[in-house]
């Protein structure tokens, strides 16, 4: 049975970036993939375009992992967003800068980065093992013997599991990596969804599916309990909402949700202007068109489609003239712009999540190495690391740090 310096589990952005520096530091390395293909649920990241990073401080990607984010400190200064563009520039990629700090290949095509991380794997001599799904594994005297299944056997010195959460399984994301870390004592902290759409108890949400709204703020609120968002984008699906803002809210309404079956969510379609704003506006506006029909009115505040709901939840007559309009009833419009009801009941599972919150306790996995607690030689690599970040590249930044820092650490550990 051959013996390798190290096998990394996992040919995604972790995996890939793991093989690479270690093989870049003169290590026989063998990476293997259940899937036949590198990088698949990397191919359709960002809707296919890839937003490999953020040109955010150091401060502030530690900030978007929460109270314990300092964890991945080490990973950030020894690969940092500035180095990862330099990594892909070399070869001839070229990013740009979008809004809030997003950074995409100029090809707009994440198949350009895959492109580059093969031709590093390449020059770095990393041996691809495809079509491979890693069962077991056994800590012996100086080695540990992998079970792939059909009495194949394979001895590392070191590995490094980068094999991703179980968001999208359909890319091979099935959760292995935490079933062999279990099996060697490691704790797996409770798997949520990041990044997810979210369910709504209205019916009549379907018939606003399409429906973009830019520039909202959302309230979500039990109580007196309150999660308030930005400003930003959202959209209506058969199922609830979706969007930038949401998903980045997510996380923290699954925990919300968790202590209560539903929650009350507002959307302020006017966040820029104060309630007294919005409402001199309404009557100016009403006094500008005074004979129109109030369905018609509408027109000029919110989508087409989304005003039979108001008409229902207001019970204003959709052809009442708006100067007939009542006090009582402009309050009621007032309220609807500023406070549009959506009451939340759920998520999207898991599977369907964008990323898995939780994984491998963060306790147990040395913050300087990631090289495990429990077992020596044992290294854990991006998803796989409980861990949730919002949207913009963050999540991304991290399975390359984390991916470059396990495989130097397991480099530095043999020698």
């Amino acid at each position: 049975m051959k013996l390798y310096d190290i096998v990394v589990v996992g040919a995604g952005p972790a995996g890939m970036m793991a093989s690479i520096r270690a093989g870049q530091l003169g290590k026989k390395v063998m990476l293997i993939e259940r899937n036949d293909t590198l990088g698949k649920k990397l191919k359709i990241t960002g809707s296919s375009r890839c937003n490999i990073t953020n040109t955010a401080s150091l401060d502030m990607f530690m900030e978007r992992f929460g109270k314990k984010g300092s964890f991945f400190r080490s990973a950030f200064v020894a690969f940092s967003n500035r180095r990862l563009i330099s990594f892909f520039e070399s070869k001839g990629l070229k990013f740009r800068e979008e809004t809030n700090g997003r950074v995409f290949p100029v090809s707009d095509r994440s198949r350009s980065v895959i492109k580059v991380l093969k031709e590093y794997l390449s020059e770095s001599n990393i041996k691809i093992n495809y079509n491979t799904r890693l069962k077991r594994i056994k800590k012996k005297e100086g080695y540990f013997s992998l079970d792939l299944g059909n009495d194949n056997y394979m001895a590392t010195k070191k590995i490094i599991l980068a094999t991703g959460g179980i968001s999208y399984s359909s890319t091979g994301s099935t959760g292995d990596g935490f079933n062999v870390a279990e099996k060697l004592g490691h704790k797996i902290t409770p798997l949520k969804p990041g990044l997810v759409p979210l369910k709504t108890g209205e019916e009549w949400v379907k018939d606003l599916q399409g429906i973009t709204l830019e520039g909202v703020g959302l309230t979500f609120k039990h109580g007196k309990k309150k999660i308030v968002s930005k400003n930003g984008n959202i959209i209506f699906t058969h199922f609830g909402i979706s969007g930038p803002l949401v998903l980045d809210l997510s996380n923290q309404i699954i925990d919300f949700l968790e202590k209560n079956k539903k929650i009350d969510l507002l959307i302020d379609l006017y966040p820029q202007m104060k309630n007294h704003e919005m409402k001199n506006k309404l009557i100016n506006e009403i006094e500008n068109r005074s004979k129109t029909e109030f369905k018609n009115f509408m027109k000029l505040f919110i989508p087409n489609r989304m005003i039979s709901i108001l008409i229902d939840i207001t019970g204003i007559n959709p052809k009442k003239k708006v100067n007939q309009i009542t006090k009582g009833e402009r309050n009621a419009i007032l309220t609807i712009l500023k406070a549009f009801p959506l009451t939340i009941t759920g998520s999207l599972p898991v599977e369907k999540a964008m990323v898995t919150c939780g994984g491998i306790s963060r306790n147990e996995i040395n913050p300087q190495t990631l090289e495990s607690k429990i077992v020596n030689g044992l290294y854990f690599a991006g998803e796989i690391i409980d861990f949730c970040a919002p949207s913009g590249g963050y999540n991304l930044q991290q399975a390359f740090s984390t991916g470059y820092l396990a495989g130097e650490s397991a480099v530095k550990s043999l020698e």
